[in-house]
C-alpha cells in the first residue's frame, strides 16, 4: 500500500464553531483559537498550584514556577536594569505562552499554533505597541530621539535615520518570523522523516533501512523540544532588549 505525505495539512486552520459571517468571510472559533484557551488555562493552572502554599520548602511544582519566574526575572533585569520590573509580569506571560504552546506543538496529532504567522505577528506586534505606548507617555517627544543617532554630523542624519526607522518598524516582522519559521521548519522535517520511516517499513526488502529515518526522527524530536524552548526563551529575551528602547531611549 503506498504511503503519502502532506507535510502543510497539519498546519490548516478548521473551524469547530461558526460564529457568523462578514461577507464572505467566515468568523469561526478555530483549533488554534481553542490551543491558545487551553495554554492560558495551563498557565494559570500551574501558577495558581504553584503559588497556592507558599510554604518555605516548595514543593516541585513550586519549585518549577520559581525556577521559571527568576530566569525571566534575571533576564529582564540584564537588559532593562531596575526600571524594567514593571514589564516582569507582561515578559513572564509571553514567555510561558510561546512555551507552553510550543510543547503542545510537540503533543502527537496536536496543532502547532505558533506555526502561524499571524499569531506570532499579533504576539510582536503587542510587544513593539507596548513599547511604543510607554516610550511616548514616559518621554513624549523625546522618545523618537531613538531615531537620532549621537554625535553622529548632521548632514549624516538624512540617511541614517530613515535607516533607524526602517530597522525598527523590521523588529516586530523578524521577531515573529524567527519563531513562526523555526517551528515551522522543524514540524515539517519532523513530518518528512515519519513519512520515510511509515514508507520504508511498506517497502519490502527496504524495510531493515527503516531504523536509520527512525533514529533520525527520535533526535529530530529531542531537537524540536530544544528549539521549542530556545525559540520561547529568544521571544523573552528580545522582548526585553526592546522594552529597553521605551525606558531608555536615547542612543
Amino acid at each position: 500500500m503506498a504511503v503519502s505525505v502532506d507535510p502543510i495539512h497539519q498546519f490548516e486552520l478548521k473551524p469547530l464553531v461558526s460564529l457568523g459571517h462578514i461577507g464572505n468571510q467566515e468568523i469561526a472559533f478555530t483549533q488554534s483559537a481553542l490551543y491558545m484557551f487551553a495554554a492560558v488555562g495551563v498557565i494559570a493552572l500551574i501558577t495558581i498550584v504553584a503559588t497556592s502554599s507558599r510554604s518555605v520548602v516548595p514543593s516541585r511544582m513550586q519549585s518549577l514556577a520559581e525556577i521559571f519566574y527568576e530566569f525571566i526575572a534575571d533576564t529582564l533585569h540584564q537588559a532593562t536594569g531596575d526600571e524594567g520590573k514593571r514589564f516582569l509580569p507582561l515578559v513572564f506571560s509571553l514567555f510561558m505562552f510561546v512555551l507552553v504552546l510550543n510543547l503542545f506543538g510537540m503533543i502527537p496529532y496536536a496543532f502547532a499554533v505558533t506555526s502561524h504567522l499571524i499569531i506570532t505577528f499579533g504576539l510582536a506586534a503587542l510587544v513593539i505597541g507596548v513599547v511604543i505606548g510607554y516610550g511616548v507617555m514616559k518621554h513624549g517627544s523625546h522618545f523618537f530621539g531613538l531615531f537620532v543617532p549621537s554625535g553622529v554630523p548632521k548632514p549624516l542624519l538624512a540617511i541614517l535615520v530613515p535607516i533607524e526607522i526602517i530597522s525598527f518598524v523590521s523588529r516586530p516582522i523578524s521577531l515573529s518570523v524567527r519563531l513562526f519559521a523555526n517551528v515551522l521548519a522543524g514540524h515539517i522535517a519532523m513530518k518528512i522523516f515519519a513519512f520515510f520511516v511509515a514508507a520504508l517499513l511498506s517497502a519490502g526488502a527496504w524495510s531493515v533501512l527503516s531504523p536509520l529515518p527512525l533514529a533520525l526522527t527520535i533526535a529530530l524530536t529531542a531537537l524540536e523540544f530544544l528549539v521549542a524552548a530556545l525559540q520561547a526563551y529568544v521571544f523573552a529575551t528580545l522582548t526585553a532588549i526592546y522594552l529597553n528602547d521605551a525606558l531608555h531611549p536615547g542612543h
